[in-house]
């Protein structure tokens, strides 16, 4: 992995402190969790360079990011929900994608042509997910059309996605990179690998006919909204100009619980940002060459995404639209009074009176 240098991030300050906080709220943790279950499973559909398609999304229970075991993320409580000692055997594992498969035969008609597998660390961590039950769930899936393999830039190597693409899946990495800024990443989001990491795993991928999806984080902690937007705008521009990054997800930030953010949160210190936040980036970004997506997790209620509440379900409801067809006109459908309290947030809002609003 990459470490900061010690010159800008010294022993017990930047990065360290942020661990140091971080692994303190995650020790609250209590729930234990079934290794034989996976987290989350769902059918949707999603925008490919291929066209829509119908997904199925699979996130896998494994023993947790490692770099979340370190401290991690400020944002991040999926580790909170991950199993206890570090590690869950291969049989667990496929155990864990055949419910996903039953839940699919169950709910829908034939197989979904797109899926994706996430661990909520790295599925090409050989601690997360070993490279038996990669060539086994390749196997599993192999009559598929594309697979999504998320992971961290350190582990994207050309030899573990030829595993699935020798079977001939199309495949994609999806990369938390959160932003192209290094200073937002490693002061806001504690994330410790440079943008020049990003590219570089971006290059691994090509060289396996693979591609990349990026996820930004809209508005980390510390940011004010105005900050949040102008770096998320920058950040797309940037990724779309990275050989192989051909999606981008925006992620705008929700409240998880055993989180630096959530701490924040529950002081006043942060607000999950605007919905018009996310329509405004993604009609300024809608001309770059990459598909932009964004899924407002927990949209309209105080710890996700939300404006007024009154036009929520509106705004989530065009961003959607967008995600499927690219099309910035869809923004124009929708309209509300709040939109006047956003606007005087991006002007007044303050990194010493954020957030502005409630």
């Amino acid at each position: 992995m990459s470490h900061p240098t010690p010159e800008v991030y010294e022993q017990g300050k930047g990065m360290d402190a942020h661990n140091q906080v971080m692994r303190e709220i995650r020790a609250r943790k209590e729930r234990s969790y079934d290794p034989h279950e996976p987290t989350r499973v769902w059918l949707d559909e999603d925008n490919t360079p291929d066209g829509v398609r119908e997904s199925l999304t699979i996130i896998l229970n494994t023993g947790g990011c490692r770099w979340a075991r370190a401290g991690g993320c400020t944002m991040c409580g999926y580790v909170a929900e991950s199993v206890e000692g570090g590690s869950v055997s291969h049989e667990a594992l496929l155990d864990q994608v055949d419910v996903c498969l039953e839940h699919e035969a169950e709910n829908a008609d034939e197989p979904a042509p797109l899926v994706k597998i996430y661990t909520s660390g790295s599925f090409l961590d050989d601690r997360e997910v070993g490279p038996d039950t990669r060539e086994a769930i390749a196997e599993t899936f192999a009559d598929r059309e594309r697979m999504v393999l998320e992971s961290l830039p350190d582990f994207v190597a050309r030899e573990k996605l030829e595993v699935f693409t020798d079977h001939g899946l199309a495949v994609d990495v999806a990369i938390g990179l959160e932003t192209a800024t290094d200073r937002v990443r490693r002061d806001c989001v504690n994330k410790y690998f440079d943008f020049a990491d990003f590219e570089a795993a971006c290059a691994e991928a090509v060289a396996a006919d693979a591609g990349v999806k990026a996820y930004l984080l809209m508005k980390p902690p510390f940011l004010t909204e105005s900050e949040a937007v102008e770096d998320m705008i920058s950040s797309i521009e940037r990724c779309a100009g990275v050989d192989g990054c051909h999606t981008i997800s925006m992620n705008p930030t929700n409240v998880q619980r055993y989180t630096m953010v959530d701490e924040l949160y529950f002081r006043g210190g942060y607000r999950p940002p605007w919905l018009w936040s996310v329509a405004h980036v993604l009609r300024e970004t809608a001309d770059v060459d990459a598909i932009v997506v964004s899924d407002p997790v927990g949209h309209g209620s105080d710890r996700g995404p939300h404006n007024c509440k009154e036009c929520d379900d509106l705004v989530q409801k065009a961003i959607k639209d967008f995600n499927l067809r690219s099309d910035p006109t869809v923004f124009e459908q929708v309209s509300c009074d709040c939109e006047a309290t956003w606007e005087a947030v991006l002007e007044h809002e303050r990194g010493y009176n954020a957030p502005l609003t409630r």
